[in-house]
């Protein structure tokens, strides 16, 4: 076996998690999984080649054969039966704590998109997560006591770990950098899963940034070694798939088939998704190109044929179709919030009504408002498996249909994309992964599609509605401008590189495959 090496430094209770029993369990799911990993990011990008000879994607025909037999995943625990609001968030102490605690169903405790990977909070979390499994888990900040509350259902954990392209530089296994899915997953595997089973729940996870069946094929085998190492029963692993790229909306349902024996569902995740689709088809030309990112909304009929698909797809298999997230945070303005709201209650209503069989938020404040609306449609049901929308039908076309988006690229669009990805990247290199940012809550894919979306109106020389033409220099003005405005409220030291590195992902070239891997080597 490997030999595992800490390279971070000290972290508070860090020797809790990183004992020699544990890291030489997380050296073993290397020593298997950690060259495959790596093949399959090489293919990746092989697929995304094609894609950009042909400019297209379509289903798989090797395996038409899966998506026309009859096959099932998994029946859900008793612990995923309910899932009609999820709460997301990043591992710290007081967000655990009120997730839990927020009347949720489920939270989605994230390692991923709303986390920054400083090893402070790979470790924390870790130490986070162990005390609420065993519900002990207490803060006490600013004048304040945190605890679980008695008498109410907690919400079901379920954990977020990195993205298959992620590595973890603090740990080293037989001298190479650790996988960063491996090393969230294999850490709360190991300390929580005999504890979690006890409490009548389970190991419960979300799979984040997957392109292929292959890489779900991946995780399937990563779950089965890892029950069978501690003596656990097979198939006690659950996992919920964001689809989150185009390249895995056309493999939705060989995903599921791969993941079948410890499928739970699928997730639609609106920003990573748009990012995807810009990343995939950047060099397409113009009738690949995106209006401003806050008038693509869910019923931009590219957008519409994906979640129809999802829950067609899902309910057909008898997994469990997850919606897309309520970003909004409450306002003490009443006026701003009844117009939040009211759009909120419109996009649960559409998804209710739609067939998923639960949706997130990024607030306890929003918690009630989902699950008054999916109340309505499931009453006292659980879910809506049943209803297998057997009339959907989506093609290839209509998943590549962005030109019949309706909006356009603005001026004030571009303003507002340089403003939240600066103000997202100086969050994320100061420690905060969850950015509450103009009455939202946004996270990394937040960045993602703000800068992708940059790359490509400059790419395709976009027209904005004001005549001007997006070039390198117009959005280095507007980068100026905006820098010139954040300097009263963002550090120096924090705004100088989360600038620079906009820029960098923004205007480069050469399209840079994901913002966080230049962003964390900033980063202790």
């Amino acid at each position: 076996m490997s030999e595992a090496q800490v390279l971070g430094g000290s972290v508070e209770r860090g020797d809790e998690i990183l004992t020699p029993e544990a890291l030489a369990f997380v050296a073993g799911l290397h020593d298997v999984f950690a060259a495959r990993r790596d093949e399959l990011l090489a293919a990746r990008g092989k697929r995304r080649e094609e894609a950009r000879t042909t400019g297209r994607l379509d289903f798989l025909p090797e395996t038409k054969e899966i998506r026309e037999s009859d096959w099932q995943v998994a029946g859900a625990p008793v612990a995923l039966r309910d899932r009609r609001v999820e709460i997301t968030g990043p591992t710290d102490r007081k967000m655990t704590i009120n997730a839990l605690n927020s009347g949720a169903k489920v939270w989605l405790a994230d390692f991923e998109d709303a986390n920054t990977p400083h090893w402070a909070n790979v470790v924390g979390g870790q130490v986070n997560l162990h005390d609420a499994v065993r519900g002990s888990i207490t803060l006490d900040q600013n004048g304040k006591h945190y605890a679980l509350k008695d008498g109410v259902e907690h919400a079901t954990i379920v954990v977020r770990p990195r993205g298959w392209h992620l590595d973890e530089r603090n740990l080293t296994f037989g001298g190479r950098k650790g996988v960063g899915a491996l090393v969230d997953f294999g850490f709360y595997f190991f300390h929580n899963v005999r504890a979690l089973l006890d409490s009548g729940k389970g190991p419960y996870f979300y799979l984040p940034k997957m392109e292929s069946h292959l890489e779900a094929r991946l995780w399937n085998d990563v779950f089965t070694q890892a029950e069978k190492a501690l003596g656990i029963e097979h198939g006690t692993v659950r996992a919920t798939v964001l689809i989150e790229t185009i390249p895995a909306a056309f493999e939705m349902e060989e995903i599921l088939y791969e993941l079948r024996e410890h499928a739970s569902g699928l997730n639609a995740g609106r920003w990573d998704y748009l990012f995807s689709v810009i990343k995939y088809f950047r060099d397409a030309g113009e009738k690949f190109v995106l209006p401003d990112r806050n008038s693509v909304t869910m019923t931009a009929p590219f957008m519409r044929a994906y979640t129809e698909l999802l829950v067609r797809t899902c309910h057909k298999r008898g997994a469990f179709a997850i919606g897309g997230m309520a970003a909004f945070i409450p306002s003490k303005d009443p006026e701003v919030n009844q117009g939040a709201f009211d759009k909120v209650h419109a996009d649960k209503a559409r998804e209710a009504g739609d067939g998923f069989d639960g949706s997130w938020v990024a607030h306890p404040g929003m918690v009630a408002l989902c699950k008054d609306e999916f109340d309505k449609v499931l009453g006292d049901k659980p879910n809506q498996l049943e209803r297998t929308r057997d009339e959907v039908s989506v093609t290839a076309d209509q998943l590549l249909d962005v030109a019949s988006t309706p909006g356009s690229a603005t001026a004030a669009g571009l303003r507002a994309a340089v403003d939240v990805g600066v103000r997202y990247i100086a969050s994320w290199l100061s420690g905060n992964g969850a950015a509450a940012i103009h009455n939202l809550m946004e996270d990394a894919a937040t960045a993602e599609i703000s800068r992708s979306q940059v790359w490509q109106w400059v790419k395709n020389g976009t027209q904005l509605d004001n005549g001007e033409k997006v070039t390198a220099e117009l959005v280095r003005g507007v980068v100026a401008d905006v820098r010139g405005e954040l300097a009263a409220e963002v550090p120096e030291e924090l705004l100088k590189p989360a600038v620079e590195l906009f820029e960098q992902v923004a205007l480069a070239d050469e399209f840079p495959d994901f913002l966080t891997l230049p962003a964390y080597e900033y980063i202790q």
